[in-house]
């Protein structure tokens, strides 16, 4: 694995560290593969049952090393106009559609495809220190990361059109009361309260937490008979699974459930 991320499980819990603080957790190529392929095999490990994401330092993460990124250009090097497709895009298709919660843990500041990450998460854990800058349009470019199909789920078209076209920064409080973050804490609190919350998750059924990410992302996008369907399939399967037996005789016997994932 690289050093520039770091990645260590605890009871089912895996926290993957974007670590360049000196730069911010700033995206080169190496962390950006890195994340791409620690990310693929979460998803894949069956021992694995919740995640959080975040960064080293004083940032979450500010978005593509530019300086590395200038460099490539100026050697006439393609890999600036590959890396949508190379590294972004799997990276959010993983956090999204991974069949087990992802905690975004935001330490600090989150901007362009760092803000997306976090957004691509499925709840986010904000400090009080950090803030999010959609900060495409500084650079003359437009969203990646797919930013432009999270953050107005977010926030509503308005609001994510104001945040992209004025890179305009919005801080942990104000990111709250936008629905951007769902909880902010103290900053020496954020991973912790990100991985206490984790671990709740983990204990959890995560069978239903996977159709649950599912259904929501099927639905977002479905007319209202398509949302329905999905749903019936969803409760279909799940009425089948031991976890869905063990809440039933645990609600009867009046004891806590003990989850499997199965």
């Amino acid at each position: 694995m690289s050093d520039c991320l770091v990645v260590e499980d605890n009871a089912g819990v895996r926290t993957l560290t974007m670590h360049r603080p000196e730069a911010y957790n700033s995206l080169t190529v190496e962390l950006k593969e890195a994340l791409r392929d620690a990310l693929a095999d979460t998803a894949a490990d069956a021992a694995i049952r919740a995640v959080v994401l975040t960064g080293s330092g004083k940032a979450f993460c500010a978005g593509q090393d530019l300086k590395e990124h200038i460099g490539l250009l100026n050697a006439g090097d393609p890999a600036p106009f590959e890396t949508v497709r190379r590294h972004y895009s799997p990276i959010v298709q993983t956090l999204a559609r991974m069949d087990k919660p992802v905690i975004a843990a935001v330490n600090g500041t989150a901007a362009g495809a760092g803000a997306a990450f976090a957004y691509a998460a499925d709840l986010r854990i904000a400090a009080e220190s950090a803030k999010f800058l959609m900060a495409f349009a500084n650079v003359g470019l437009g969203p990646d990361s797919g930013a432009s199909w999270t953050l107005q789920r977010l926030v509503g078209f308005g609001k994510a059109m104001e945040l992209m076209l004025l890179a305009k920064p919005v801080d942990a409080a104000a990111a709250a009361e936008l629905g951007l973050v769902n909880q902010v804490v103290a900053d020496e609190e954020v991973l912790g309260t990100a991985q206490e919350l984790a671990a709740r998750l983990a204990a959890g059924p995560t069978a239903a937490y996977a159709k649950i990410k599912q259904t929501l992302h099927g639905a977002a996008d479905a007319e209202l008979d398509e949302a329905l369907e999905l749903e019936a399939q969803a409760q279909a399967a799940l009425g089948r699974t031991a976890d869905h037996a063990e809440a039933v005789d645990a609600f009867v016997a009046k004891r806590a459930a003990q989850f499997t994932g199965s």
